[in-house]
């Protein structure tokens, strides 16, 4: 009787603390960017055309206890997923983002964490379209 007891108890114990290892919680922020290029462009005369809506990227790290960063999630990585996500080429191309937002989690459980950013944005490709060109100007 003693022993089962005992038994219950260390299964109980075994529970509680397996549920407390997994258990954790998350943190959520987001913001949404304005270019900070200082070039302004009028995107109301049809000269630009999408090259595809909702682009993501993301990059994770890791962090001992929560606050000791082994890994940390890198803008530079999340951006570079972010062109890669379009699937063709953008070199040598007029294209800019627009709608951009950052959002970064936090996953916390007891022995680590799991930062996360994530960037989002629409992509889009500039054309002649709409635009004046200057007069020609020919010298008799």
């Amino acid at each position: 009787m003693r022993n089962n007891r005992w038994l219950a108890a260390s299964h109980v114990m075994c529970v509680v603390l397996t549920s407390a290892l997994l258990s954790g919680c998350m943190t959520w922020q987001g913001k949404f960017e304005r270019g900070t290029t200082g070039i302004h462009v009028s995107l109301s005369t049809g000269n630009y055309k999408m090259v595809k809506a909702n682009a993501r990227g993301q990059s994770t790290g890791f962090s001992l206890l929560g606050v000791i960063p082994v890994v940390q999630p890198s803008y530079v990585e999340a951006k570079e997923q972010l062109y890669n996500s379009v699937g063709e080429s953008l070199i040598g191309r007029s294209i800019a983002l627009i709608n951009q937002t950052e959002d970064t989690t936090d996953f916390y459980l007891i022995l680590f964490s799991i930062p996360k950013v994530t960037i989002s944005a629409d992509i889009i490709e500039f054309t002649d379209h709409g635009i004046p060109k200057p007069p020609d100007t020919k010298s008799d």
